[in-house]
């Protein structure tokens, strides 16, 4: 199963219907142009719409299960229960203490980071960059969820991809935290020791009000749901939010050290 032959079952399963495109997108409450996209395969089929077209098209979960098989060919295997878990947020907080979260990495920067040690062909490189891009799809949803991130300040000033990379990921940050849906704060250098020097984190807060987090070690991610965990996790990010700067003064030190204007 591949995006391809989702897009032929969503097709079918709309002919079947006798459902038009324009109808689809009025009973998923998805645009037009963004239908079209995703039946053209200009624009990859997020969880959200899957389930939003089986709903429409009364296909009893099809879609959604179909995506979910061919993610699991596309995505390596541990990441995708993150993957669906992410598309169906309603609230997510992140926090990294090297890195720029890849929600908010570039093209260029992602694909710096994917490429360093030359540990993936080019060919991998070019599919994990290109999945890391699909994931920034969220921020194109009429409502997309209400995401929080906190960097540490090391990760705005590491050259990631080059000076010239860098600069143009500080500026894909300004241009991010424009969105209502966006808070970026940063945890100030001069802060010393914090709860997160041992490895960044992400939270999801899910439809149902459930809580998952989720950790990577040096091989592969983790999806956790045990409640303790869960907790010991918000109590870091608490402890984080209290250390970082507020919203206006986290921008103003991005623009410091944003080199072009």
């Amino acid at each position: 199963m591949n995006v391809e032959m989702w897009v032929r079952a969503l097709k079918a399963a709309r002919a079947g219907a006798e459902v038009s495109q324009e109808a689809l997108a009025t009973l998923t409450k998805w645009s037009p142009s963004t239908v079209a996209a995703i039946e053209t395969g200009r624009r990859r089929p997020t969880m959200e719409f899957a389930v939003a077209a089986d709903e429409a098209l009364s296909t009893g979960g099809l879609l959604a299960e179909l995506l979910i098989a061919a993610d699991r060919q596309r995505l390596p295997t541990w990441f995708v229960p993150w993957r669906h878990h992410e598309e169906q947020a309603t609230r997510l907080c992140e926090f990294e203490p090297c890195l720029i979260p890849g929600l908010l990495q570039t093209d260029d920067y992602a694909r710096a980071v994917i490429s360093a040690g030359g540990l993936n062909s080019v060919d991998v490189v070019d599919e994990l960059v290109t999945i890391r891009m699909d994931r920034q799809q969220l921020w194109q949803r009429a409502e997309p969820p209400q995401c929080v991130f906190v960097l540490d300040e090391i990760a705005l000033r590491r050259p990631v991809g080059g000076p010239a990379v860098l600069d143009a990921q500080l500026g894909r940050l300004l241009e991010l935290a424009v969105m209502p849906s966006v808070r970026l704060h940063v945890v100030p250098l001069d802060i010393g020791a914090h709860v997160g020097l041992t490895g960044g984190f992400l939270l999801a807060e899910l439809p149902d009000g459930e809580q998952v987090t989720y950790v990577e070690d040096v091989a592969r991610g983790h999806v956790i749901d045990d409640p303790e965990v869960v907790r010991l996790v918000g109590r870091k990010w608490d402890s984080l939010l209290g250390e970082a700067l507020s919203t206006g003064a986290s921008l103003d030190l991005i623009r410091k050290l944003k080199v072009t204007p």
